[in-house]
């Protein structure tokens, strides 16, 4: 899968290829993820009027995918960038605009360019098509808000997830992390958080022993998106201070009595239930003033005005279940021709 397109240009989309054949898809499967991460669909995100109608304009053929690569496009239709004349000359802080101009010598000033987080859209699309890849093995991807502004869940009722705008397991939570949020929006600042992300139904066998081990193919999708900058696998860092005897997962026979592992060892899939977690730095764009240099290396002061959300998180979600979608659907193309070298004159399990 490769996205394309830029935050205030004509459209964004994405290019899937080695997708297989015969797998019912219609834009309906598409629309309804990123009906999830569009612009203004919970409080305090972006205004942004974006529908994000997406159009599939190739490799799907009276409702199933033909096995040629799919593309699909979702145009731009709110664009506004009067705001970000004023940013012309100057290097917002936290964002992408003094690295891109390091490595290109020219950027896109308007509202990130290709470092924006409207490229995350085209994931949100691609991902669906793998999200129906992965359906057929009965694998499901589920992700929630685990923590924003530093308020954590301290319990999990799956219920509860769709039951709130903040997708948040924990409504005691949920109600505290809403408080913060409109102390951070009233104050012109910004919140990080964590997601988390659970798959189920995965089976055994998924990965590569060495250099593409599942859960480092997981990392790196994740790590891919602009606001990640750290992810887990299972206990994570609390692994770090824990004892081999605390740290091991015993095994029965019925399986792995407990999943510190994650659901990964060794870098291929154990049967247990995938679990990531994902660090989401706060939103850049502020409207507190900020230090920063213009083009020409002098001082300057910014505040950052236009229609921005006050934490990625909710809509972080479905971008991350996306990317997580597009791992496991290459990893189980892969495992596919293992078994079927494993199976003499077979085809596969």
């Amino acid at each position: 899968m490769t996205t394309w397109g830029e935050s205030h240009g004509a459209a964004v989309g994405a290019v899937i290829d080695g997708c297989p054949p015969n797998i019912e898809l219609a834009g309906e499967d598409i629309q309804a993820e990123l009906d999830r991460r569009r612009p203004g669909a919970v409080p305090l995100t972006s205004q942004r009027g974006e529908e994000d109608r997406v159009e599939i304009l190739s490799g799907v053929f009276e409702g199933k995918t033909t096995g040629t690569p799919i593309s699909l496009l979702i145009r731009n239709r709110d664009v506004d960038s009067a705001s970000y004349e004023a940013l012309r000359d100057v290097f917002r802080p936290g964002h992408g605009d003094l690295t891109y101009f390091r490595k290109y010598g020219i950027r896109d000033h308007r509202g990130g360019g290709r470092a924006a987080g409207r490229e995350t859209a085209a994931r949100v699309a691609a991902g669906a098509v793998a999200r129906k890849v992965i359906a057929r093995q009965g694998i499901e991807v589920l992700g929630f808000t685990e923590e924003i502004g530093g308020v954590a869940i301290e319990t999990f009722s799956p219920e509860e997830i769709r039951k709130n705008d903040l997708l948040c397991p924990d409504a005691v939570a949920a109600g505290k992390m809403r408080e913060k949020l409109d102390t951070a929006r009233m104050e012109g600042d910004s919140l990080g958080g964590i997601v988390e992300v659970r798959v189920k139904g995965c089976p055994p066998g998924l990965g590569e022993p060495v250099f593409d081990k599942v859960d480092a193919e997981l990392a790196r999708s994740l790590m891919s998106i602009g606001t990640v900058k750290g992810v887990e696998i299972g206990a994570g860092f609390r692994a770090a201070r824990m004892k081999g005897s605390e740290c091991n997962d015993p095994i029965g026979p019925e399986g792995f009595r407990t999943n510190h592992a994650g659901g990964v060892l060794a870098g291929i899939s154990t049967g247990a239930e995938i679990v990531i977690r994902a660090a989401c730095k706060p939103i850049p764009s502020i409207r507190l003033e900020q230090e920063t240099i213009d083009v020409h290396g002098k001082p300057r002061k910014i505040s950052v005005s236009g229609r921005h959300d006050i934490c990625v998180i909710p809509r972080i979600i479905p971008v991350c279940e996306a990317m997580v979608c597009l791992v496991l659907a290459d990893q189980l193309l892969r495992q596919r021709a293992i078994y079927e070298a494993r199976i003499p004159g077979g085809k596969g399990e």
